[in-house]
């Protein structure tokens, strides 16, 4: 008799008995970095490989989109100012990282011939939630505006990871977005509030209503959301269900679960050619009806 053997079951959501649990159990259900015990090589690669690739492509760095100091886009425009634009929002829980640090994971499309952008914006405690999503908001009108004069003026499918999975989530129904790709997300903000990222956050009970996706009107645009299976479990559960709301709502795009991945190694997905998260990126595209002759 042949046993097939049953699908890996998936952990239990620390936030079903959030109540119960001490401070130090709270804190660690969203404590990417200790989860993985070789994020710290991990981080110190990227770093190091993202400042070796802005230093190859120099030409369309630190260019402003508002008056703050991080309110800045690298641009790596195509050949052709009609490909698609991967617009890329880091992560960092709001509070740490830079555009600068992730710019080694553009790789992957702009091997299929791509644009790609990264925007930066102000951190915590120096904006609130609030600050970041409309600054975010203010990058992508100037993109819309300005773009084509940098060299990009396809359709964008706006992509993040960490808080730039949420920072997508969010901006979504942004006119200049044609469509989303939503990485290791944070998707219910409320839970937050009961751990030590709260600091520099101070999330109000409005900012929770307002800016968690769970809790927001389905935007009817193609949304694909990738988490991996080695993540945090509460980080699992939010991507789950930010999917399954937007399917019953019969909104488009894919649940991705990259098997094995953890939070800081999903990102290897995006920066290969071949990698599960550039085809995704590549298949919303397609899935748009838009115009192929440059994707390759």
């Amino acid at each position: 008799m042949v046993h097939n053997p049953s699908p890996p079951s998936v952990a239990a959501d620390p936030r079903a008995i959030w109540a119960s649990l001490s401070q130090t159990e709270r804190d660690a259900a969203y404590d990417n970095n200790s989860a993985a015990p070789d994020s710290a090589a991990l981080i110190e690669q990227r770093n190091a490989a993202s400042m070796a690739y802005r230093t190859a492509h120099p030409h369309r760095l630190d260019i402003p989109y508002g008056p703050r100091p991080r309110n800045r886009w690298d641009l790596f425009p195509a050949d052709d100012p009609q490909a698609p634009c991967l617009v890329f929002i880091h992560g960092g829980y709001w509070q740490r990282n830079s555009r600068e640090d992730f710019a080694t994971f553009m790789q992957g499309v702009r091997a299929h011939g791509w644009s790609a952008a990264l925007p930066g914006y102000t951190l915590a405690p120096d904006a609130t939630l609030a600050d970041i999503v409309a600054e975010i908001h203010a990058a992508l009108d100037w993109l819309r505006d300005d773009g084509p004069s940098h060299g990009i003026a396809g359709p964008v499918v706006l992509s993040g990871w960490s808080a730039g999975g949420h920072l997508t989530a969010m901006l979504l129904a942004h006119p200049v977005v044609t469509a989303g790709l939503a990485i290791s997300g944070v998707y219910d903000l409320e839970p937050l509030r009961d751990t030590w990222l709260n600091a520099p956050l101070q999330l109000t009970q409005s900012e929770i209503e307002t800016l968690s996706p769970l809790r927001l009107a389905v935007v009817q645009k193609p949304m694909s959301i990738a988490y991996g299976t080695a993540e945090l479990p509460a980080l699992v559960s939010d991507s789950r269900h930010l999917h399954d709301i937007r399917a019953a709502a019969h909104a488009p795009g894919a649940l991705l679960p990259i098997a094995g991945a953890h939070h800081f190694n999903i990102l290897h997905h995006l920066a290969a050619p071949e990698g599960e998260l550039t085809r995704a990126a590549l298949e919303l595209v397609r899935s748009c009806s838009l115009p192929q002759h440059h994707v390759r």
